[in-house]
């Protein structure tokens, strides 16, 4: 089987990488800095050598789009947007150039796509889909995504929580604020944490990827979301730390200042289940935060 990720250098690529590699899958990465025999450049705009690539090609994983990591400011909301928007765009320009298409398409997207939410389960049926800045590039993305159908092509949304690995992802910065004492609760600390160890992320995709009944958009979560407030403490008990300081709204708001965020990738509450996953037989390795907190410490 031949996978194409594009922009696959980061924390979700790399290990998607070596997943299919260790199933003797050929992989080839799609890259604005090509470094390797395997990565070929392209700029996520405009269509180049590498859409020679996907001719003959089984699957395309696209995880391109900057992070939202960042300061909501103009510019970065126009980055953020742009990103995810012309990538998509191009892919679907180069495919319908391709003689041989992949028979699927992954595309990334995200569990932010729901509303803050306590008590109301997300899934991809019933959840609630609402209007702000982050809520509205989730639509357009997918919505530009999914402009466009080809007959022999199945596509799939990505709609991914917080991945959570050793070498990446959210967990090490947890880990890093609650061994300087500062691993309290965020804001109320009952905002729901929905999350998903990497190894599950990289299984999910293969599941998909392997079942031609599945398509659309698809929560890619752990089954069990859980509280800020219990998370933490969690990780606090789990790495032996004895307090976390908690950090209420104000304090965020003037921090995510500094170290350049927004405190809603903190405070909100995504409350998301994977309903289609579960329905079709996918089983969990890790189905709630203690079980993966396990190997990640």
């Amino acid at each position: 089987m031949k996978i194409i990720i594009a922009a696959g250098t980061g924390f979700l690529g790399r290990n998607l990488e070596n997943y299919f590699l260790d199933k003797n899958y050929e992989v080839k990465i799609l890259t604005r800095n090509p470094k390797r025999k395997n990565e070929i450049f392209w700029d996520a705009k405009t269509i180049g050598i590498w859409k020679d690539e996907l001719e003959h090609a089984d699957v395309l994983i696209n995880l391109a789009g900057k992070s939202v990591d960042c300061r909501y400011n103009d510019k970065n909301r126009k980055e953020i947007y742009n990103s995810r928007i012309d990538s998509t765009r191009v892919l679907q320009k180069a495919i319908d150039k391709c003689q041989n298409l992949p028979r699927i398409w992954l595309n990334a997207s995200s569990a932010t796509i729901y509303v803050h939410s306590e008590t109301h389960l997300n899934t991809e049926k019933n959840g609630i889909i609402g209007d702000d800045f982050s809520m509205n590039i989730c639509k357009s993305w997918e919505k530009e995504f999914f402009k466009k159908g080809n007959q022999n092509i199945r596509k799939v949304a990505l709609r991914t929580s917080i991945v959570l690995g050793k070498n990446g992802g959210a967990f090490p910065k947890f880990k890093q604020i609650s061994k300087l004492g500062l691993g309290g609760k965020q804001g109320r600390g009952n905002q729901l944490m929905s999350w998903i160890h990497i190894n599950d992320f990289c299984e999910a995709v293969n599941f998909i990827i392997e079942n031609e009944n599945l398509e659309g958009a698809i929560n890619i979560t752990a089954p069990k979301s859980l509280s800020n407030e219990n998370m933490m403490g969690q990780i606090r008990k789990k790495i032996k730390v004895s307090f976390g300081i908690p950090s209420p709204v104000w304090l965020l708001e003037l921090a995510s200042v500094f170290i350049k965020t927004e405190t809603e990738l903190m405070l909100k509450s995504r409350n998301v289940y994977p309903e289609i996953l579960l329905e079709n037989g996918f089983k969990f390795q890790f189905n709630d935060f203690h079980q993966a907190l396990m190997v990640l410490t």
